[in-house]
C-alpha cells in the first residue's frame, strides 16, 4: 500500500471509547451501534432477560451482575469508514479499565442520563479525558424516562465540567413521547420507524418546535462561528451559510477540545444512535488529526512526535491483557509504521526481541485473524509476554510511550487457599491478574505470613475473588477487609544519632544529626545542609537510603509514612569504620529518634461519597452517613431524587450497600472514590493501637 493509499485509509479511521456514570447507558449504546452498523443482527439487553447479556459483556460476571468490568474492543464500519470502540466500565473500583482505554483512544462519546445529569462519576470519566486530551463529543441518553430534561443537563456540562456544550440537536417530544429529534444543522425532524428504529424517516420541523429550533441553531452558528474565519465572514456578509461550513467549524472545535457539541436520544428506545454515528464520523478525529508523542530513551527523554506514515519504524502500545483460552492476548494500539505476522519486534521495558505469531483484531470476545495492524488502528497480538503500559518498537528503535497513570489502591484483604491445589491455582491467578490489572497489587504480609490482595474498592476485589473461584477453581476464603491507613507527623523535631558498633576487625561508626519536619503533598523530602565535609559526599546517598527504607513502616504502627522533610545539617564520620551499611543504619536510627519527637499521628483514607435516593428517604440516608462518621458537603433536588454528597471515612463504608439497600427499599444508589487523607480521630486511633498490640501477642506466642 503506497503512502498516500495509506494516508486516506487512516482517514477513514475512528479510534473511540464510550465513557460515563454507571447504568448511563454506554453497552446499551454500544449494542444499538454494533447493531445498525450490521455487526450484530439480533440486539440483547444487558439485564436480558433472554440470559444472553450485551455482546460486549462476554464475562459470566458481567452478565450476571449487568454491569461491565474489563472494557472490550470491537470494531465497525458507518458510512464506509472504520470504528474501533472501547466500551468501558462505570464503577470507580475498575477505573484503570478506563484510564488505560484513554490512553489509546483519539476521541470519545460521553454519556450523560437526562434524570440523572453530570453525576460524580462523571466527573472523574471527563477529568480522565481532560488529562489525555480527548475530544469528546456528549451524547444525553434515556430521553424517554420520567423526569427527563436534556437542557438542564447541559446547563451542568457548562456549569460542573466547565465544557463548552452546544445542542446539536432538541428533541421531538420527551419521556414517554419522545418521537425523535431535529437536527439544528440541517433544520429537519429525524423520526426512527421499524421494529429497532432502523427507518429513518426525515420530515419538516413540526410548527410548535419552529421557532425554538431557530433560536438553538442561531446559538449553535454563533458558538461554531469562533472556529472558521470562513463561517464567520458568510455571517458577516449576510451570504448563505451551509451545512458543510458549520460541520467544518464544530469539527475544529471538538478537536481542539473547546468546543462539546451535545446529542440526544434514548439508546434502549433505539432513537437518536444513527445521527450520533454520523457525529462520530463527522466531527471525532481521526488518528492523524491527534499529535502523539513518545520519549527518545537514546536523547535525554526527549519528546519526539510520531508519524502515521507507513514506512516509518514501528512504535505500539500494549495498554490490555487478557488471558484467554489459548495463551496471553495483548491489545495494542500502534502509532507509527505498522506490525504484521512474521515481524521482530522490541519490547522496550526489557529489550526482548519478539517474533510476532497471530495478528487479530477483535470484537468482544471473537477474534478474527489479520494480516498487519497499520499506524492508528487497534489490534491485538497472540501468545507474547508483556506486561500492560509495555512499548514494542521496530529493532534499532529506543522510543517509548509515556505510561498510563495508575492511582494508589485504597483497600485489602487477607485471602487463605483452602488446600494445596488451591494454592497453586490462587498464585496462578494472582499472578495472572496482577499482570493484567496494575490497581490490582498482592504481596505476603511479613509477620502473619498472609497472602494480601490490595485494589480499588470493596467490587473490585470481590469480583477478583469470584473470578478465583470460578476460572482457576482455587477455593479461597477472605478476612476482614483493611483499611490503607498512613501515619505522619505533625510538628518539626530534632534527631542527633550515633550508630556504633566493635566486634573485632573493622567496626562500624557513622553520626547523622539535623532534623524532620511535615511536608505536605510529597511522600518524602530528602535535603542535604551538610558542610564542611563531616559526613563524606560518597555516604549522603546511603543516609538517603536509610531515611527512604525508614518511610516504609512507622515506628508508630507500622503503617507506611507519609508527608516528611528530612534534613541533615551536622554529622561525623571514621576514617576506618565508616561505610555505607553504617550509615543507612545510622539514618535509620536517627529517623526513629526524630520520628517518635515528632507527635506522629495515625492518617486514614477518607472517600469521596455520593448518594441518589428518592427524597422521601433524605433523613434516613443523611443519619446513615452521620452514623459512619461521614461529614455531609451538600445536597440538592435533581427532580424525584435527591442527590447527597458527603466525605466518609473508608474503614466505615464497609457493607454499606446493603444497609442503604434495605433502608431505602432498594431505590437508593451509591459511588465512593478515594478522596485525601485526614487524621483519624483520637478514640479510633487507640482502638487500632489495642488491636495491633493484640496481634503483636499472637505472634509473638
Amino acid at each position: 500500500m503506497n503512502n498516500a493509499k495509506m494516508e486516506n485509509a487512516t482517514h477513514k479511521v475512528r479510534n473511540i471509547g464510550i465513557s460515563a456514570h454507571i447504568d448511563s447507558g454506554k453497552t446499551t449504546l454500544t449494542e444499538r451501534i454494533l447493531f445498525f452498523t450490521k455487526r450484530i443482527h439480533a440486539i440483547h439487553d444487558v439485564k436480558g432477560k433472554d440470559g444472553v447479556g450485551a455482546t460486549m459483556d462476554s464475562m459470566e460476571l458481567e452478565k450476571e451482575r449487568g454491569i461491565t468490568i474489563a472494557s472490550a474492543a470491537t470494531y465497525c464500519e458507518w458510512l464506509d469508514h472504520e470504528i474501533n470502540i472501547i466500551d468501558t466500565p462505570g464503577h470507580v473500583d475498575f477505573t484503570i479499565e478506563v484510564e488505560r482505554s484513554l490512553r489509546v483512544l483519539d476521541g470519545a462519546i460521553l454519556i450523560l442520563c437526562s434524570v440523572g445529569g453530570v453525576q460524580s462519576q462523571s466527573i472523574t470519566v471527563d477529568q480522565q479525558m481532560k488529562r489525555y486530551k480527548v475530544p469528546c463529543i456528549a451524547f444525553i441518553n434515556k430521553c424517554d424516562r420520567i423526569g427527563a430534561s436534556p437542557f438542564r443537563v447541559i446547563d451542568q456540562l457548562k456549569d460542573k465540567l466547565g465544557h463548552n456544550a452546544v445542542p446539536m440537536q432538541i428533541p421531538v417530544g420527551l419521556e414517554a413521547d419522545l418521537k425523535g429529534v431535529v437536527d439544528l444543522v440541517t433544520m429537519k425532524a429525524i423520526y426512527f420507524d421499524g421494529v429497532n428504529g432502523e427507518d429513518l424517516r426525515i420530515e419538516d420541523i413540526p410548527q410548535n418546535l419552529l421557532s425554538e429550533a431557530m433560536e438553538r441553531r442561531e446559538e449553535l452558528v454563533d458558538a461554531a462561528s469562533m472556529f472558521s474565519d470562513e463561517l464567520t465572514e458568510a455571517i458577516l456578509e449576510e451570504q448563505e451559510v451551509t451545512e458543510d461550513m458549520i460541520i467544518a467549524a464544530i469539527r475544529q472545535g471538538t478537536l481542539t477540545c473547546k468546543m462539546t457539541p451535545v446529542f440526544m436520544g434514548s439508546a434502549y428506545k433505539n432513537k437518536g444512535v444513527q445521527p450520533l454515528l454520523d457525529a462520530v464520523i463527522n466531527l471525532l478525529p481521526c488518528p492523524s488529526d491527534v499529535e502523539n508523542e513518545a520519549i527518545d530513551m537514546d536523547n535525554d527523554s526527549v519528546p519526539v512526535i510520531l508519524s502515521s506514515e507507513s514506512g516509518k519504524p514501528a512504535v505500539a502500545l500494549a495498554f490490555k491483557l487478557e488471558e484467554g483460552q489459548y495463551g496471553q492476548l495483548s491489545y495494542i494500539r500502534v502509532y507509527q509504521g505498522s506490525i504484521s505476522k512474521g515481524d521482530t519486534i522490541v519490547n522496550v521495558r526489557n529489550g526482548k526481541k519478539i517474533k510476532v505469531g497471530r495478528v487479530i483484531r477483535m470484537h468482544a470476545e471473537q477474534m478474527e485473524d489479520i494480516e498487519t495492524i497499520q499506524a492508528g488502528y487497534i489490534g491485538a497480538l497472540f501468545g507474547i509476554d508483556c506486561a500492560s503500559g509495555d512499548t514494542f518498537v521496530a529493532p534499532g528503535v529506543n522510543l517509548t510511550m509515556t505510561s498510563i497513570f495508575v492511582p494508589d489502591p485504597v483497600i485489602s484483604l487477607s485471602i487463605v487457599p483452602s488446600d494445596n491445589k488451591s494454592q497453586i491455582n490462587m498464585s496462578k491467578a494472582l499472578s495472572r491478574f496482577s499482570k493484567e490489572d496494575p490497581t490490582f497489587r498482592t504481596y505476603v504480609d511479613d509477620e502473619t505470613k498472609e497472602t494480601i490482595i490490595e485494589g480499588m474498592g470493596e467490587l473490585h476485589l470481590e469480583v477478583y475473588v469470584e473470578r478465583m473461584r470460578r476460572e482457576y477453581t482455587a477455593k479461597v476464603a477472605t478476612g476482614q477487609p483493611r483499611v490503607a491507613y498512613r501515619e505522619t507527623i505533625t510538628r518539626k523535631a530534632e534527631f542527633n544519632y550515633i550508630h556504633k558498633k566493635q566486634t573485632g576487625g573493622a567496626g562500624q561508626f557513622g553520626r547523622v544529626a539535623g532534623y524532620i519536619e511535615p511536608v505536605t503533598d510529597v511522600d518524602f523530602v530528602f535535603e542535604n545542609k551538610v558542610v564542611g565535609g563531616k559526613i563524606p559526599t560518597r555516604f549522603i546517598a546511603s543516609c538517603e537510603k536509610g531515611f527512604r527504607q525508614s518511610m516504609d513502616k512507622g515506628p508508630k504502627m507500622k503503617f507506611p509514612v507519609t508527608g516528611v522533610k528530612v534534613v541533615i545539617n551536622d554529622g561525623a564520620s571514621h576514617s576506618v569504620d565508616s561505610s555505607e551499611m553504617a550509615f543507612q543504619t545510622a539514618a535509620r536510627g536517627a529517623f526513629r529518634e526524630g520520628y517518635l519527637k515528632a507527635k506522629p499521628v495515625i492518617l486514614e483514607p477518607i472517600m469521596k461519597v455520593v448518594v441518589e435516593t428518592p427524597t422521601e428517604f433524605l433523613g434516613a440516608v443523611m443519619g446513615l452517613l452521620n452514623q459512619r462518621r461521614g461529614t455531609i458537603v451538600g445536597s440538592q433536588e435533581e427532580g424525584p431524587l435527591c442527590v447527597i454528597e458527603a466525605q466518609a471515612p473508608l474503614s466505615e463504608m464497609f457493607g454499606f450497600s446493603t444497609v442503604l439497600r434495605s433502608s431505602t427499599q432498594g431505590k437508593a444508589l451509591f459511588t465512593m472514590e478515594f478522596g485525601s487523607y485526614k487524621q483519624v480521630p483520637q478514640s479510633v486511633a487507640e482502638e487500632l493501637v489495642k488491636k495491633a498490640e493484640k496481634k503483636e501477642k499472637r505472634v509473638t506466642f
